[in-house]
This record gives C-alpha cells, sequence and structure tokens, in this order.
C-alpha cells in the first residue's frame, strides 16, 4: 500500500513519524509487536519505536524526520544519529516525504533504515533479527509545477550531463551554457540538483568540478535510456551484422552513428557483438539504405530516432569510415541495454577510466 495514495496535500513533518509506524507495523510479522516510546522534554529525535520480537529480544529504532533530502544531507545526518544511538540494540532511521532512489541507495550504504510517505521503506536489525523492504514511488508525486525536476530526464539534462562527461573541468557557468546549448536557467536548475546529489563540486573561486565522472554516467543512466528515451524500431539484419556495417560504410545515409555493443568494441572488446544499436535520424531511409527488414523476432538491429540531438554530438569516425557515438554515449546506453549489455558497459568504463586523455 503506498501511503501517499491516501494523502491529498503533502505530509507536514509532524506527520511523518506516524506514517512511518504505520508503514512498518503493516509488515512486521504478526507475532512481532511494535511500540512507541513517549519522548524526553530534552529530546534529539522526532521519535522511537520498541521492536520486540516473540523470543522477548528488541531493538530501539530512533527516528529523525526531514520533508526533504538530498544526498548531500545524509553525511552529516548520520554523524548526527551516531551522537545518541548510545543503546546497543539500536538502529537510526530516516523519514521524509519522499526520498528519491539516489538517497535510498546512499542511506543504505550508510547503515540507515529509512522510510517515505510514498511507501519506500527499509528496515534492518540485527537483534531481533529482521528485514523489511519495499517500494513506494520512485517520484515525487507531490511536487509543484516550476520546480527544479529531480531528475536527470529531459534534453537540458542530457546536454549539459553529456557536456560535463565529456570534458574535464573546472567549468565556469557560462563555459558550460556556452558548451551545452542549454539555457541559463536550465543549466542553474541541473548544477542545483547534481550538487544535492554529490555530484558536483565548486571550488572556492567558483568553478564547478565532477568528483566521479562514473559516478554521474551511471546517475544519469537511470533517467536516460536507449530504448524509453528514444523512440525505437526493430530490425533483422538478414545477412549477419557484418554485411550491415559494410552497407553502413557505403551508403548515402550520413546522419546516424553507431553505438552499444559494436561501438564499444571500438575501445573495449568484451566478446562478439550479437545486436547493433544505432541512431539515425530517419529510421525509415536507413533502413532500406541498408537492407533491413522489420521484425518482431530475431531482431538483432535496433534503430533509435534521438529524442535530442545530444546523441550525435562528438560523433567518431572509424577509419574504415564507420560513425560511432561519443564513449559517454554508448556507456550510458549499454548500462540500460539487455543481456549482457550492462557488463560490457562497466568494461568499457574501466578503459574510460584508465584512458581518460583519449576522450575527454
Amino acid at each position: 500500500m503506498h501511503v501517499a495514495k491516501t494523502l491529498d496535500a503533502p505530509p507536514t513533518e509532524a506527520d511523518l513519524p506516524t506514517i512511518a509506524e504505520a508503514l512498518l507495523r503493516e509488515r512486521i510479522p504478526t507475532d512481532w509487536s511494535l511500540e512507541v516510546e513517549v519522548l524526553s522534554a530534552d529530546r534529539r529525535w522526532d521519535s522511537c519505536f520498541l521492536l520486540r520480537a516473540p523470543d522477548g529480544t528488541q531493538t530501539k529504532i530512533f527516528v529523525h524526520a526531514k520533508r526533504l533530502l538530498d544526498v548531500r544531507d545524509i553525511a552529516p545526518l548520520e554523524e548526527h544519529l551516531e551522537r545518541f544511538l548510545e543503546f546497543g540494540d539500536s538502529i537510526g532511521m530516516v523519514v521524509a516525504r519522499y526520498l528519491p532512489p539516489s538517497v535510498r541507495d546512499r542511506l543504505a550504504q550508510f547503515g540507515l533504515s529509512y522510510a517515505d510517505a510514498t511507501g519506500n521503506i527499509l528496515v534492518r536489525t540485527e537483534s531481533p533479527a529482521l528485514f523489511v523492504s519495499d517500494r513506494g514511488d520512485d517520484s515525487d508525486p507531490w511536487r509543484g509545477r516550476g520546480r527544479p525536476r529531480g531528475t536527470l530526464k529531459g534534453e537540458p539534462a542530457a546536454k549539459v550531463v553529456r557536456s560535463l562527461l565529456d570534458r574535464a573541468g573546472p567549468w565556469k557557468i557560462r563555459e558550460l551554457v556556452s558548451e551545452s546549448g542549454a539555457s541559463t536557467g536550465s543549466v542553474y536548475r541541473v548544477i542545483e540538483f547534481l550538487e544535492g546529489e554529490e555530484l558536483i563540486k565548486r571550488t572556492e573561486n567558483g568553478l564547478l568540478n565532477i568528483p566521479d565522472w562514473p559516478s554521474l554516467l551511471r546517475r544519469w543512466s537511470l533517467d536516460y535510456q536507449f530504448q524509453k528515451s528514444n523512440m525505437t524500431t526493430r530490425w533483422i539484419a538478414p545477412r549477419g551484422l557484418e554485411d550491415l556495417l559494410n552497407r553502413m560504410r557505403t551508403s548515402s545515409v550520413q546522419d546516424y552513428a553507431v553505438t552499444g555493443s559494436i561501438a564499444a568494441a571500438h575501445w573495449a572488446a568484451y566478446a562478439p557483438s550479437r545486436s547493433a544499436m544505432i541512431y539515425t535520424a530517419d529510421p525509415i531511409t536507413a533502413a532500406g539504405e541498408w537492407g533491413l527488414r522489420p521484425a518482431e523476432s530475431g531482431v538483432n538491429v535496433l534503430l533509435a530516432k534521438p529524442a535530442y540531438g545530444v546523441a550525435f554530438k562528438g560523433v567518431i569516425t572509424r577509419q574504415d569510415g564507420l560513425q560511432l557515438a561519443a564513449p559517454a554515449q554508448v556507456a550510458v546506453d549499454l548500462m540500460t541495454g539487455p543481456g549482457r549489455a550492462p557488463s560490457e558497459a562497466e568494461e568499457l568504463i574501466d578503459w574510460m577510466v584508465r584512458n581518460e586523455q583519449l576522450w575527454r
């Protein structure tokens, strides 16, 4: 059950401990008990649950409520909770109106339990042993219009992220606006989001740095996916992929970029490619030129009409004339691809880490 479905207005911070209690109470075994302890006047937390197993073992769950939470808030919050977890059998739990996937992942890394008002919950205790996990929403149902998006979806975000990935910083804001082609307002909104996710840092003189570009790439892959973000069509190359590549090299179609396994093999060969992923501005014309046949089964070619022009940014032409998407684009496309594609993405990222000077 998603609590959000029963709430018309956003829950207040004072509502959150009660919501967390209801979520946990619904999910613990029927022979377990959950009590809410009375808080002292000098309270250092927002609520405290006493969880008791049938054998009498128990643990305290100290609850900290926060209306909204960014990744950058988690480290100081963990330190705050640690200061008052003086009891042996106790854990800290963070409760918010909504916790995005990146925040939930980071809370779990810090060993903190959590819950939000949409039904996302994770509670882990060692004594008594209990593991509770459930999924709520992956977007904030109470985010108002005009508020900065809590995602990297959309063309402006794609433009900014690709610029940050393709060239090492530090960046000035005006340089990023110019390089990305995104509006100034869009760039500021994306930077604000990335700062909240701890994916971008400002130097003392206000320049922007990406401390860990693979993490930025992985975060982008949550919101940008080859098959879901673009209009894709399915085809068969009847004479195999090598024949397809030969046709592509000699055809009149120029507005294309190969991505996926075939492109990745140019930098980091993983295994013989079994399928082709190709961006093209006109899939129907390209398919005709390349001798492809439409198919629903036995598909070995995916053609994508890109939702954003950034897919063609930084296209590389191999010595044999084949056009490849830029490494960062290829990597993000593989991350959510079928079969072994995610493993191929990791091989490519390893190559990119070792050879930054060759592609950034």
